[in-house]
Parts: C-alpha cells; structure tokens; sequence
C-alpha cells in the first residue's frame, strides 16, 4: 500500500507539473530561509556551550541607582572578585578581566614590528581554571601566576612570532612594559563570549591589590559550588556589599547572570568589553519571521490544493465506490503532500548551502556549513518536514477526503461556499501578513535613515581620533601634538581621554558637596582645543584655557546644556559658578546638547575638564576634506617620527559611530530581503490560483470574447476578486503592523513618528503586486483563442 501510495503521489504531481513546480518553488524558498535562519538562532543559541564548568558559572552585574540612571552594568569594581571568594560561602572562585586601558586597544612591540591589539586583556588567574582554558605550549599549572607574565592565543602567537616558539619571548606593551609570554592557549572559538587573544596577569599590576568598592571597570565571573542556590548566593552578596559599604555609599547593588544568558541577555547593558554581544529580540523575531514565511508557503499549498478539488473529486468518488475509507484516502493526500515538502526539503538544503555565505555577510556571522551536516540538525530538518507536512496537508487532506460518492456529480460541489471561504481567508491572511512586512521595512529604513543623518550636535565627519596611550611624557606628548598640527591638512588637533561614542568617567555631578544625590555626567579630560575640533556650538563662556601652570589646582570645566539646566542656571549665569564633580570644579564655558552615546538613549550630562589627575589617550584631529590617502600617509608619518615603538592605531569618528546601529543596519538589510521572499511566496500562490481560476472559467471567458468583451474587459472580470481580498488584507494587516513598529520605535529615545503616507505607499505596493500576478494569468486567458475555449472536453 506505501509502495501505491507514492506512485499515485508521483502520477499527480506529475500530472499537474504547473501547480507542482509552483507549490514546490514556494516551499523551497521558505523552507530554505527557515533553514539559514535557524543556524543563526542555533549559533546565537550556542554561545559558551563549550565550557565544561558553564552551569556554575556567573557574571557579577552592577545595577546602579537614580544618580546613573538605574542602569544595569556588565562590570564591577576590583575588590568584588576576592571579597566573593572570602565573604560568600557559595562561591569556589572568582577572576577579573579589565581590557586594556578601559576598554582601548594596546600597542605591542614585537621583534621589531609594531602591532594593535584590540582584545587585550589582563585578568586574574583564577579565569584559566574557571573557564578550564586549553594550555598548548607552555606551565600549564602557572601561567599567570607571576607578575609581568602573558598567555597568546594561537593563532595570534602564529602573527607575532610565524614557526618560533612564543614561549620565553617578551612582548613590550605601550612601549614601556615587557611582558613574558609563559603560554600559548586554544584560540577561543566564535561562539565564545570570552574573545581575548592577549591575557596578560594582574598580578602585581595596579589593580592586583586593589581595595576599592567604587571604580566599576571589572568583569567578573564566579564559579559557584555544586548544587549551591541561586537565590541563597544573592542574599550572601548583598550582605557581603552591607558589610563592606555604608548605606549611604550605596550607590549600586550586585546580582548574578548565568553564564547561559551573558551572550543573548546583554544588549542593553553598560560596560561590557566582549565584542560578541547578541539580542534576544532580534533572535526572537527572526525565528518569528522564518515561521511566518513558512506559513505563507504552507497556505500556498492549501489553496492551491482545495482549489483544484473538483477535478480530484471524481478520483475521491470511484475510490470510495471501490471501497476506499477516508483514513486510507487521508494517508495518500498526505502522502503527496509528504512527497512535495521531502522534493522542496532537499532543495531547501541546497539552496541553503548555497547562499549561506552571503547570509554570514548580511548578518556579520560566521557560521559554518559542517552545522548543516550534523546529526541534531539532520533530525531538526526532519522535525521541520514534518510540521511542514502536517500544516500543508491538514486542510486539503480532510477536505478532500470527505466527499461522497452522491456529491461527485452533484452542483453543489463547483459552489462549495466552505471551501471557497476558506480560501479567501487564507488569500487575505498571506496578504495582511506581506502588507505588515512592507510597512515594517519602510519604517525600519526610515528610522534607519533618520539616525544616520540626524544632527548630533557636533560634526563627526573628518575627524579622526588616533591612540597615545603608549606614548610617555609630556614632552613627547608635545612632540606629537606640534608635529600633527604642523600638517597642511590639520586644522585642529585635541588631546582628550575620549570621544564621542566610547565610554569616558562616570560621575556624579552636585550642586554643592553637601547635596546627597546628583546626576550621572561623563567626564572627559581634554585641552583647549576641543570645541574647534568637535566643532560644538558655544552657548557661553569660553572653551578650556590653553596652558595651565604647574602646581595650579584649578579644575576648569565646560558643560553641556543638559548639565547646567540640572543645576538651575542659563547658560550665562553658570558661567564662574562652582559645581562639585568628584572634586570642585569652575564652570568656564558651557556649549550646546550633543549626541555622545547612541540615539537609543536621551542626551545625559556631560563634562570637559582640565583635571591632571586623568590620561589623554587619543589625538583627536581633524582634517580638510579631500585627498584621504594622502592625508592618512601625512599623518602616519608625523606619529611613527615621534614614536617609532608603537603602532599608528586610529579611527575615523564617523565610522566609529556607525557601529551603534549596525543592530539596526543588519535588521534593516534581513529585513527587506525576507520581505522580498515573503511577497515573492505570495504572489506565487497567487499566481497559482488566477491560472486555476482562468482555467475554470475558460468557456465563460471565450462566450464573453465571442459577444464582444475586449481583453481588458476580461483581465478586469478575472482581477476584481483579487483586489477585494487583497484590500480586506490591508484592513488586518495594517493595524498589526503599526502595533509592531509602534513597539519596536519605542526603544529609540530619537526616532521618526509613523505617517499615514507609509501605509499608502504600502498599499499602492501590495495591490500592485498582486493585480500584476493575476494580470498576467488574466491577459493569457483573454487572448486564447475563442474557439479553443469552446472547444468540447
């Protein structure tokens, strides 16, 4: 029977090669999106897998109060990591990892050669054991134990040193610290949180002993003991934090995150040094969106299938006539269906496989083919046959199999008005589903589009922001200045601890040192320069003078707007008035409200400072528009004339700022191209039922020519139906979508208000598409022949 089964699946299919070819594209497709875009869920899903210890692992998180904005920060001041060891019985071990220089990158000498490292870490022993790192060459037992002492990665051991053995050699990090390389560790794979490729030992480095419950720069992860309690481990830490810090010092509290959640959970977290951070919403919503596709495929299937049930109807009869059960008949319509998803499955896969590099390119991954072939994903293919042809099947199957030997001639069957509405209904919920994707990818371009040209209250454009943190001594420091500012193209050159975009000093600004509550300000170090280079609109005052004298304990200031109006002044009345930063501080200058962070979060305090107790880690300079080559090779050779020993690491301001919306840039791309294949899915369908409807009504089509009806007559006759359906569509879908993209909006402190034009737009393009899919069927049907149409069967 199984064997019969598949050879009259085979025979129809067959058969009917146009329904089959449609109904098998459109399964393809989804299936195949379905496919890529599980690997990624599977990939983001898979993150820290790998760590034999990973259940007992945790992330010490920082959750600030008013005065930082009620934040939740992904690292922890230095004395945590020890006082968890020592104070919570619950905890085995604990390590820190500080990135080099609070998150910058270090400049290495190497035999010679200059590098940049960007994933510099120093860290704490107690990681190696915790996250049970491979040691390759070198004192496994010790690596780290001793000061000054480094562990490589192996793939960067293999870019510093070639064939030669790391192990001895000395690294000279920011030309002034040697560093002996003691080992060669595994290289951490992709779907690892930790991304380190340096690690050198914070044994006998400044922040080994360090004692402070303030300064929050540290991640820290602890390993807790066998079946310990979550719960029970907070309540130690809080009391570890009372015991430790007075109530009114409080200005944060400590929490856990299970290793499991640090990759997916921390998209909205402050602090966090690992380059490879997901989001669970994007996650959810991609796997949202691969089930709609799939659905629509699957509707297109039903459609086309009960469409077609007159002409299967006398094959239903004569097989009950002969004593066929409806089970028996059940089993070989799903048999057909089973035979087209197993023929679109495995044309899914290849399809797949073969786009799947360009899917790493748009989603910024790097998932590997060899997922594809694994066993767990063959059988999560196989799942996915089989709720594809279950879906696909259920509706055709029970309706096919229903009818009775007395209806097989019966009228009523050409006017089965459950069918018919069943087929409408699933007409309008594929379209509703494409016009909800296309307002959705009109207002995430807009959006997009809208962050990307919004004024930021400074001009990011031609400045670039070049390290000097391994550059020592004030003379030197004024070497380089002179030099780069001696560049015909150089207009204005700045030192300053930051710049726009990367985390500078959190603070709390008061009005007085009596006042117990502040506001959270960022403080950034800089020179007198500064306003020139950001080009920042001065509202009043001036900018930072240009030379202080030694021994001169003055701290000037110059706020933003946002800093001052928290204080109670105008601009002008704010101008020689003392404000409490940390320390007291004389408003000289105040300028206008800029974009620092991402345009996610509302403009906050910010301060530049003259304060000498901070480093100046770049040279912000900016330059005339023109030849960039020429300008980039002018300014290499100005910083390696006065530092030889370090590599020219720089960044371009406005490219560093695209890198807070790559989220939206990549959502953006997926999803115009997801819509794209949606709608393509649809007008498929479509396309499938206008054919089978021109088909239906060929004799109709060819009475009407021979009474007169034009061509156009015709295609409007066969077309209004489908527009009927497709406007019910927008009515539901429209709704929806604006739902969807209100929320999504919402988490945008600047962002575009949806305008009635986008629905329009959507509509013009949704009809568009479907009238130009049922046009086309609709003239072919018209220009045959009369006589042919007329035609006995």
């Amino acid at each position: 029977m199984f064997n019969n089964y598949i050879k009259i699946a085979w025979r129809n299919i067959k058969a009917n090669r146009l329904f089959s070819l449609i109904n098998i594209i459109g399964l393809s497709i989804g299936l195949a999106i379905v496919i890529l875009l599980f690997l990624f869920i599977s990939h983001e899903q898979s993150f820290d897998t790998m760590f034999s210890k990973k259940d007992r692992i945790h992330r010490v998180l920082v959750e600030t109060d008013g005065d930082f904005g009620y934040e939740t920060w992904a690292t922890a001041p230095p004395v945590v990591a020890s006082s968890l060891q020592k104070e919570v019985t619950n905890v085995e071990k604990a390590a820190r990892m500080l990135k080099h220089d609070f998150g910058g990158t270090a400049s290495l000498r190497v035999n010679n050669q200059n590098f940049t490292e960007d994933r510099f870490y120093w860290v704490d022993k107690e990681l190696l054991s915790i996250f049970d790192i491979s040691i390759l060459k070198g004192d496994k037992e010790n690596a780290l134990d001793r000061p000054n002492t480094v562990i490589i990665s192996e793939t960067t051991a293999n870019m510093y040193f070639g064939n030669d053995d790391p192990v001895g050699q000395v690294l000279l990090v920011d030309d002034s610290l040697k560093l002996e390389v003691t080992g060669v560790y595994q290289d951490f794979p992709e779907n690892s949180t930790l991304d380190a490729d340096v690690m050198a030992s914070s044994n006998g480095y400044w922040f080994y002993e360090n004692r402070s419950w303030s300064n929050s720069s540290f991640e820290t992860y602890c390993l807790l003991k066998n079946n310990v309690s979550f719960e029970s481990t907070l309540i130690q830490m809080n009391h570890m934090l009372d015991a430790n810090v007075s109530q009114e010092d409080q200005w944060y509290s400590l929490s856990l995150q299970p290793l499991s959640k640090v990759h997916l959970y921390s998209a909205s977290f402050g602090n966090t040094y690992t380059s490879r951070v997901g989001d669970i919403n994007e996650v959810r919503n991609l796997g949202y969106l691969a089930v709609l596709i799939l659905l629509i495929a699957c509707m297109n299937y039903m459609n086309l299938t009960t469409a077609r049930s007159q002409k299967r109807s006398k094959e239903v009869g004569i097989s009950k006539t002969l004593g066929a059960t409806s089970q028996s008949l059940i089993g070989r319509f799903y048999m057909e269906t089973g035979l087209i998803t197993a023929i679109s499955m495995v044309l899914g896969f290849f399809l797949a496989i073969m786009v799947l590099p360009a899917f790493n390119a748009l989603t910024d991954q790097e998932i590997n083919i060899d997922l594809l072939l694994t066993g767990e994903f063959l059988a999560v293919l196989l799942m996915i046959w089989a709720i594809t042809t279950f879906l696909s099947g259920i509706y055709p199957a029970l309706y096919l199999s229903r009818f009775l030997p007395k209806q097989i001639l019966s009228p009523s069957l050409k006017q089965d008005k459950g069918n018919l509405v069943v087929r409408k209904g699933l007409v309008v919920l594929q379209f509703a589903a494409s016009a909800s994707l296309i307002v959705g990818v009109l207002i995430i371009y807009q959006q997009t589009q809208f962050i990307q040209n919004k004024n930021l209250g400074f001009a990011p454009e031609n400045v670039m922001a070049i390290s000097v943190r391994g550059l020592r001594g004030m003379e030197n420091r004024s070497a380089m200045l002179q030099e780069l500012k001696s560049l015909t193209d150089v207009t204005s050159v700045a030192m300053a601890q930051g710049y726009p975009s990367i985390d500078v000093s959190g603070r709390s600004l008061r009005k007085n040192e009596s006042e117990e509550h502040g506001l959270n300000i960022q403080t950034n170090v800089t020179d007198s320069e500064i306003i020139d280079v950001l080009n920042l609109k001065l509202l009043a005052g001036q900018g930072l003078p240009a030379h202080k004298s030694e021994g001169d304990t003055l701290v000037e200031v110059v706020l933003n707007k946002k800093a001052v109006d928290y204080l109670g002044f105008t601009p002008d009345e704010a101008i020689g008035k003392e404000v409490y930063i940390g320390v007291p501080n004389i408003i000289v200058g105040v300028v206008d409200d800029f974009n620092y962070e991402s345009l996610r979060q509302p403009i906050g305090a910010y301060a530049f400072h003259n304060n000498t107790s901070e480093g100046k880690s770049y040279m912000l300079v900016r330059f005339k528009t023109g030849n960039i080559s020429n300008t980039l090779s002018g300014l290499k050779a100005a910083f390696n004339k006065v530092a030889p020993n370090l590599d020219f690491d720089y960044t371009f301001l406005d490219q560093n700022l695209e890198k807070f919306y790559a989220r939206e840039k990549r959502a953006g791309q997926l999803s115009i191209v997801f819509c794209i294949l949606a709608i393509f899915v649809a007008a498929l369908g479509l396309f499938g039922l206008a054919a089978y409807t021109a088909e239906q009504r060929r004799k109709e089509i060819g009475i009407r020519k021979v009474l007169g009806a034009s061509v156009a007559t015709v295609a409007q006759m066969l077309s209004k139906d489908f527009a009927k359906l497709v406007f019910i569509a927008l009515l539901f879908g429209f709704p929806l979508a604006y739902w969807l993209m209100e929320t999504w909006l919402e988490g945008f402190a600047y962002r575009i208000h949806i305008q009635w034009w986008v629905f329009v737009v959507s509509a013009i393009i949704a009809l568009g598409i479907a009238l130009l899919t049922v046009s086309f069927q609709s003239i072919r049907a018209a220009l045959i022949n009369p006589v042919k149409s007329l035609r006995t069967e």
